[in-house]
């Protein structure tokens, strides 16, 4: 018997006509986008579907990446594929929690609506930063950047990539130390701001002042949360974690470490491209791991599981 995870990417594997062949296609991925299309400020079947300058932009990107994930999870579900449990990285985190019933679908893309334009406006364009560090490990970068000012891990992403985050200069600063320790490669990402990092603090309260009105409901099955990488089986525990996940840093290899430590053998990445498969590639060869991203991967996968 298979124990199967549904796992969704974070914010930078969005892309124009992620979701378009589902709201074509599928009924219940329709009924994803529409309801979402009532419940925004902005039209997000246009963000997803046709070429656009906002699909990048944080306060946007993230409420139209997570409609596509609960789209196309929703067809999923129709299909008879569940999980036994969930986990999402970083701002894929919502989707997981969604798909484990913890809080409902408009819920979930409303409030990440707000956190993108939280996290957009938490620091100016162009103070802070991201970098990702490849080829050490992550005692290695945590030595590297230690008693450094500004600058702390973002993301532990797999074995050789950790994304650190802080104030520009700082990471910046951060290259020749990690170089020192033998990192191959640091790579200054696109993005707008130093996420996952101290700095995000204000945001992630502003945040708090939306989750406390969500109806958060009990969790039918567990989730992995970023903050620690353990299981979150009480709903209530959710608001506080999600508060804190957005200045703390995403624990993306100890949690997928948890989850086949205890049995999930079977990994369904859910959303645009194939980060997160790439990801458990190098955490553990021996797992199984399929990519839904496309409405023509629903039918595979269902020939793939029986």
């Amino acid at each position: 018997m298979k124990k199967i995870a549904f796992i969704y990417p974070g914010q930078g594997a969005q892309k124009v006509g992620m979701g378009k062949d589902f709201y074509e296609q599928g009924m219940l991925a329709r009924a994803v986008y529409d309801k979402a299309e009532e419940l925004l400020d902005f039209s997000v079947k246009d963000i997803c579907f046709e070429e656009n300058d906002l699909i990048n932009n944080t306060a946007y990107t993230q409420a139209a990446l997570v409609t596509t994930c609960l789209a196309m999870t929703a067809e999923l579900n129709a299909a008879g594929v569940n999980p036994d449990a969930t986990a999402g990285l970083s701002l894929g985190e919502y989707a997981a929690i969604a798909a484990a019933k913890g809080m409902s679908y408009e819920d979930a893309i409303l409030l990440v609506r707000k956190r993108g334009i939280y996290m957009n406006e938490a620091v100016p364009d162009g103070v802070g930063g991201m970098a990702a560090v490849l080829g050490l490990t992550k005692e290695q970068v945590e030595e590297a950047i230690d008693g450094m000012e500004d600058v702390s891990i973002a993301n532990y992403n797999c074995p050789g990539q950790i994304v650190i985050t802080g104030m520009k200069e700082a990471v910046a600063a951060a290259e020749a130390p990690l170089k020192e320790k033998g990192a191959k490669r640091v790579l200054p990402l696109n993005v707008s701001g130093p996420f996952h990092s101290s700095f995000l603090t204000k945001a992630g309260e502003q945040l708090d002042e939306e989750l406390s009105k969500v109806s958060f409901t009990t969790l039918a099955i567990p989730y992995v949360t970023n903050v620690t990488a353990q299981y979150v089986n009480d709903i209530s525990e959710t608001r506080e974690l999600l508060k804190q996940q957005v200045s703390s840093s995403v624990r993306w290899e100890q949690s997928m470490e948890l989850l086949i430590q205890d049995g999930f053998d079977t990994f369904i990445e859910i959303g645009p491209g194939k980060t997160l498969s790439g990801f458990m590639r190098k955490i553990n060869k021996d797992v199984t791991v399929y990519s839904v991203s496309a409405y023509e991967d629903v039918a595979k996968l269902l020939e793939s599981l029986k």
